[in-house]
């Protein structure tokens, strides 16, 4: 049987989310994981390990040429909670990966950032380029809350 382009499409984004799940889960194991309602407010959820070495501030890695660039974080959102993706550098990329059969913004209070992530699909934005906590939201539910801090 022959799949139709849209559903190779559809075949290979799941495919993408499942081995991201999984990676999420291996880089978690062992740690410490809270009640979906904590996760919400950004505490014991689960969160990607940035690629950095103890020499180094939190959210950056070293680059090929020994340089360092901020390193890429994952947000994660499940059962309407978000995960907490940890201290990122300024400018860093931050994946949102929405696991929910429905869609969710990660909006920041302030307005430096705002991205809407559909459902099952993952989307990108620029973290800010100054330091600070960046609380953040979902537009479409009023019980959603998490922080990106920026260090």
């Amino acid at each position: 049987m022959e799949l139709s382009p849209r559903s190779r499409r559809r075949l290979a984004g799941l495919a993408l989310l499942l081995s991201a799940v999984s990676l999420g889960a291996t880089a978690c194991s062992g740690a410490a994981m809270g009640s979906p309602g904590s996760a919400s407010a950004g505490s014991g959820a689960a969160q990607s390990a940035p690629a950095a070495t103890a020499s180094m501030d939190p959210g950056m890695a070293m680059g090929p040429s020994g340089s360092t660039s901020a390193a890429a974080v994952t947000i994660h959102i499940s059962a309407s909670a978000y995960s907490d993706p940890g201290t990122v550098g300024p400018g860093a990329t931050v994946t949102v990966m929405n696991m929910d059969a429905q869609a969710h913004t990660v909006t920041a209070d302030g307005g430096a950032f705002k991205v809407t992530a559909p459902a099952g699909r993952s989307v990108t934005f620029t973290a800010p380029a100054a330091r600070g906590t960046y609380p953040f939201h979902c537009e479409y539910h009023a019980d959603m809350h998490g922080t990106l801090t920026v260090g």
